[in-house]
Parts: structure tokens; sequence; C-alpha cells
């Protein structure tokens, strides 16, 4: 690392637990992707996490110098929309990587009515497409088209078990659209009960959802804003390197 030879204070940022994504694929044990995790990032001044839950998780596997930070959301391009691409039936939706890790399959397996659909793109796109033929996948979508893909649906599910935060939560609650998913790392803390529908059943979560006001969704979002997100930013790199450094960081 540059930074360290040159004896120059750095911080890391935890945004991905490659440990599980890699034990998900290749036989490799959880501790010795979290050993070479805990050796990068424990070199640093501090570590930004964006949840309280994963930084006690973290916390337990020997990672030091934890810092919050959470995440923003673009409230100008999502937002609640007059438009229903999938007709008037009910649509619950998945927005992602289309990935095994993803734990996609948790999704298009339960039994809700109306229709599901899948945005995105990944190895495992053209797998579930021709196992799931009831399902609608788009492949990806961006921008403008990708918001209004949000809009149209009734519920957005959340079949993760291994994000650190989901930013596409956020950007569904910005659209008004409640979320379902399991209550691990992510939407346990970015949830409420009044916008998400945790269960371990994610069928019952998905049809609990579908009663959820649209109006409170879109408020809960409002709370991450891209301001509240760049100062905490700020104030961990003067909590963990000191007010020169912070100074650049905001340039």
């Amino acid at each position: 690392m540059p930074s360290r030879r040159a004896g120059r204070p750095f911080t890391t940022s935890y945004h991905t637990r490659f440990p599980e994504y890699i034990s998900s694929r290749f036989p490799v044990p959880l501790s010795w992707g979290y050993a070479l995790q805990r050796w990068f990032h424990n070199a640093g001044a501090g570590m930004m996490v964006a949840t309280p839950s994963l930084a006690a998780d973290l916390s337990a596997r020997g990672f030091r110098n934890i810092y919050p930070w959470s995440r923003g959301i673009d409230l100008d391009l999502f937002h609640a929309r007059s438009v229903r691409l999938f007709g008037e039936e009910k649509v619950f939706l998945y927005v992602g990587r289309v990935a095994v890790e993803k734990n996609i399959e948790a999704f298009l397996t339960i039994d809700v009515p109306g229709k599901k659909v899948v945005v995105g793109g990944g190895p495992q796109l053209d797998e579930l497409r021709r196992k799931y033929a009831d399902v609608i996948f788009t492949g990806p979508k961006y921008g403008e088209e990708l918001a209004d893909h949000f809009a149209s649906a009734d519920v957005f599910v959340f079949p993760s078990l291994t994000e650190t935060f989901g930013n596409v939560m956020l950007e569904a609650l910005a659209s008004g659209v409640p979320v379902a998913a399991y209550p691990v790392t992510g939407p346990k803390d970015v949830l409420s009960t009044d916008v998400g529908a945790m269960d371990s059943d994610l069928e019952i979560a998905a049809k609990a959802a579908l009663n959820l006001d649209r109006e409170k969704c879109r408020a809960h979002a409002a709370k991450y804003s891209w301001e509240n997100c760049v100062q905490q930013f700020v104030d961990n790199i003067v909590a963990a390197i000191g007010p020169a450094a912070a100074r650049g960081a905001g340039r």
C-alpha cells in the first residue's frame, strides 16, 4: 500500500462481504477472507462502515477503529411517478446484480399475487431466465428508465443475506415503494416497520409490505441526503486523521 509505505495516514471503507461472496463460489474458508480484509483495513487510521449491525459484526471479527458512514440517495431522480410499465397487476421488483450471492431465487420461488420483475445483469441471468419463464427479466436499466421501473413496483423485494447496506432499498423507498427483506444487516439498519416488512419467511414479508404507506417510504428515504453523507465522511476524517486531512477531503 503506497500510503503505508510513505508513512501517510489513511482511512478505508468496508463495502462488500468478499469472504462470503468467494465462499459461495469456491471452497475457501470464510476465516481466510476475513483475515486478508482485517490485514488491509486495520492498517489504516479508521475504517468506515454503513450500518451499526455491520460495525458490531466486524468488531467481533477483530476489525478496529470503526466509524459510521451512511449512504446518500438521488431524491431528484428517484421519486413517485404516474407510470405502470407492467400493467395494473401487483408488481414485486428486484433490482441489482443477478448473481448467486444475491440470493435471488429466494425471491423467485415465493408465491405472491401479480408479477415478478428482475432488473439487472450478471452471470446468473441466462440461467434464471430459462428456469423461471413466468418472471420478467429486463436486463440492466439506468437513469430515468431505471427510476420508471422502481416507480412501477408495488413492493421491492431485497432477498440478499450478505449486503453491507443495500442502496437499492433507498432508491425504492424514494420512489414510494415499500421493501420486503430478511431481518439481516442492511435491511434491519435501513428499514423501519412503517416502510419495510422483514421476516425470516420472505413470502410473508413480501405480502405484508403491500399494506405499507408509500408516502412514508418517500419521507424515510429523504433522511439519507448526500449532504448528510458528505458531512459524516468529513467528520470521520477529522476524528481518524485530523483537521488538516479533513480540509483536503472536503475539496
